[in-house]
């Protein structure tokens, strides 16, 4: 019922005089039942063209009396319409992806290689960030810029899609990775900014050392949270043969020293992904870790509602004493 939508009620306890109702109902019942007396007719013929229907019209006293009741306990109870509203601030927070693809990204040790593993579920974390700018750089022998700082993640996403390995020359440029990823944010006005770097090996290539970068981005003000890929030991690697791909075992070399002292300089963190599922945890403890600051004002307006059913009610009254002065004057009701 429209009447009642959005309303809450200040004095509820006035429901209690709800139970009067049945009260009403029975004491009107037992009243009639004494009322009633015996005559004798020689003949009903005479009565035989009163409707039927008269029978039921002769209640409507009560009728609009119980009702009368109800609207009025409701308007006792004071209804009112509670309005509410939220004005939020948000400070969003500048995040630089740096993605290596270098050759040994296509190892087999996280599913259905490091590379598509990574794309796959640093894309998850992108669309649970809708409030932030994100951008991504992507390095192997040297860096670039694959997706400016945006707030468009769908073409973000999009172009990460399209990130594959031997898009430039091989290699693993931590440094140029970093440093690329730093120059993506030294205009940015934002309260946090953020590099999340991810690789499976170690610097062997680039004109910039790692934790020259690293220094930089602690000038900066930039945070950077480093993610060695890979499992402990071996890790199958796909070989091109003329029998077809045949898997061969590399060993796992990541520079944890060099990624950890990264995060260190930087204020960031370190974490080791050795499968999927420990991945998704890292970029979800990243997000934890990196949530805009949210400024919530609540409002709270009430207005009064109470009016309508007090004229439901009177106006029920009055159609019970009019009916009972003219249209059925002399019915008992």
């Amino acid at each position: 019922m429209n009447l009642f939508k959005g309303i809450e009620f200040a004095n509820p306890v006035f429901f209690w005089l709800l139970l009067f109702v049945p009260l009403m109902i029975g004491w009107y019942i037992w009243k009639n039942k004494t009322l009633q007396g015996t005559l004798r007719m020689s003949t009903v013929s005479g009565f035989m063209k009163v409707k039927s229907s008269y029978r039921v019209l002769r209640h409507y006293g009560i009728f609009f009396r119980v009702l009368a009741l109800v609207f009025s306990v409701i308007a006792m109870a004071r209804p009112q319409s509670a309005l509410s509203w939220q004005n939020s601030t948000t400070e969003g927070i500048d995040i630089v992806i740096a993605t290596d693809i270098s050759g040994s990204m296509l190892a087999e040790d996280l599913k259905p290689n490091r590379l598509e593993a990574s794309k796959s579920i640093a894309i998850d974390f992108i669309k649970d960030r809708p409030d932030d700018r994100i951008g991504l750089v992507i390095f192997s022998g040297e860096s670039f810029t694959q997706c400016p700082l945006t707030i468009d993640h769908d073409v973000l996403i999009n172009l990460f899609k399209d990130v594959n390995n031997g898009m430039i020359e091989d290699g693993t440029a931590i440094g140029m990775g970093l440093a690329t990823a730093v120059n993506r944010l030294k205009n940015s006005e934002a309260k946090s900014k953020v590099v999340i770097l991810l690789t499976d090996g170690s610097n062997t290539g680039g004109s910039i050392p790692p934790l020259t970068a690293a220094e930089i981005a602690k000038k900066m003000n930039i945070r950077v949270y480093t993610v060695g890929v890979g499992t402990k030991g071996m890790a199958p690697y796909p070989v091109r043969t003329d029998q077809g791909i045949q898997y061969q075992q590399v060993p796992v070399t990541i520079d944890e020293t060099t990624l950890t002292g990264i995060a260190k300089v930087t204020g960031g963190k370190y974490f080791r992904a050795t499968n999927n599922d420990k991945l998704k945890e890292i970029y979800q403890q990243i997000d934890k870790l990196e949530k805009a600051k949210i400024a919530v004002t609540e409002y709270h307006k009430k207005t009064e509602r109470f009016l309508p059913f007090v004229l439901i009610a009177l106006l029920l009254l009055l159609i019970e004493f009019a009916l009972r002065n003219t249209l059925f004057k002399g019915a008992l009701s």
